[in-house]
């Protein structure tokens, strides 16, 4: 797993440009993130990665950085 390949994910499903998802960019607060969208991430992270993702890890997955600290445990401990 790379954090470029994780941002281009998440880019892609939020719609934006990878240059506007960047490391420390708040999911909620500066890219205007809501439930359906935060739904859509958790489903598009779980097939890419073959992770199963809870609604406290989500709680937890609040930038890029903090999501790919939290994915990449996942994909190790799987």
């Amino acid at each position: 797993m790379d954090l470029e390949d994780l941002r281009t994910t998440i880019a892609e499903v939020l719609e934006l440009d990878t240059e506007e998802v960047t490391d420390d960019a708040r999911f909620v607060q500066d890219l205007g993130v809501d439930s359906l969208l935060a739904l859509e991430m958790q489903i598009a992270l779980e097939e890419q990665y073959g992770v199963h993702l809870t609604e406290a890890d989500l709680g937890e997955a609040t930038t890029l950085r903090a999501t790919y600290d939290l994915v990449t445990r996942k994909v190790a401990a799987a």
